[in-house]
């Protein structure tokens, strides 16, 4: 799998969890995919949310590691660079 068909997948899958990350008014946004690792930017209510991590672990993560292989990690960033 390339590159561009990770990020892909990886779109796919955050357009899945997004509706119950905007439940609790919050939201995910793709960043990029850089040594294995997505980049991700929680925004709205997941911005100093105490349970932030537990949604990139727990949530996130788990199905991105499962779904796309050569993915090892998920990282928040807090800008776009």
């Amino acid at each position: 799998m390339n590159i561009e068909e990770k990020e892909k997948k990886v779109r796919f899958i955050l357009d899945k969890v997004r509706p119950y990350i905007q439940n609790d008014g919050g939201d995910v946004e793709f960043v990029r995919i850089e040594n294995g690792i997505v980049f991700v930017k929680m925004l709205g209510a997941c911005v100093g949310c105490a349970s932030v991590d537990v949604t990139l672990t727990e949530a996130i993560e788990t199905i991105i590691l499962e779904e796309v292989p050569g993915i090892i990690g998920v990282e928040q960033v807090f800008d776009d660079f």
